[in-house]
């Protein structure tokens, strides 16, 4: 059994127009979605072999407020990337570790995130949770999936399970949809 983690940047800072994309940062609800978020994935005890993420700096500040201990492999392919680039980095990354990794915690964009969810999770397994998830995945979340695979090589759609799901509003309700 595997674990895929997949945690989403937080919420970017859209106040400079100047600003390309690649280039946005985090504005003060992204920094306290993140250090929420950050203190929720340390609280649930999963140990994150490797940490495989987007170069944007929305998610480097993500990562650097939530997950500061956890020092991330940045690659490009996975900025803006769709979920089947996505499975095609976890799978070479874990390819390229002298021992194969057992979890691996993705942070990036959407929809890529959601829609690697979407894909990866079996009919059988669309419980509530995965409606959830389905439904939307906001800035900062935080996903696990099982994949029941022994090599990350072998995951492939419809395969996983949703265990868990948790949003920065889950954690407090003042980082909940703006009104």
């Amino acid at each position: 059994m595997k674990l895929l983690g997949l945690l989403r940047h937080a919420k970017s800072d859209w106040g400079d127009a100047s600003s390309r994309d690649f280039d946005r940062g985090l504005n003060e609800r992204g920094r306290r979605g993140a250090k929420a978020i950050g203190a929720h994935i340390r609280d649930h005890g999963t140990k994150w072999d490797i940490l495989l993420a987007s170069p944007a700096v929305r998610v480097k500040e993500t990562l650097a407020v939530a997950l500061p201990e956890i020092e991330p492999v940045f690659d490009t392919r996975l900025y803006l990337a769709g979920y089947e680039t996505i499975l095609e980095a976890v799978q070479n990354h874990a390819a390229d570790t002298p021992k194969e990794p057992g979890a691996m915690l993705v942070s990036g964009h959407n929809p890529g995130l959601q829609e690697l969810i979407l894909e990866l999770v079996s009919p059988s397994h669309e419980s509530d949770l995965f409606r959830e998830a389905a439904i939307k995945f906001p800035t900062a979340a935080y996903a696990i999936l099982e994949c029941p695979v022994d090599s990350w090589a072998d995951l492939r759609p419809r395969t996983a399970k949703l265990a868990h799901f948790a949003r920065p509003r889950d954690l407090d309700p003042e980082l909940g949809p703006q009104r």
